[in-house]
């Protein structure tokens, strides 16, 4: 498991595997769920740090 001074601040979905000790399917089930912000580049998943370090640590938005 990734210590969260280890993540990017852009992360993608094998980095929120990493951090959870998660299965891939569970990361992109868990990416694909609304819960943080996601961007989406062609392809690519990317999800900003903070967001879902907010998320994680259950400060979610007003």
């Amino acid at each position: 498991m990734k210590k969260i001074v280890e993540l990017p601040e852009v992360l993608e979905v094998k980095d929120i595997q990493g951090f959870l000790g998660i299965g891939r399917s569970q990361a992109y089930k868990l990416v694909k769920s609304d819960s943080f912000h996601v961007v989406k580049v062609g392809k690519r998943i990317l999800i900003p740090k903070k967001s879902f370090l907010c998320w994680f640590e259950g400060n979610l938005p007003a």
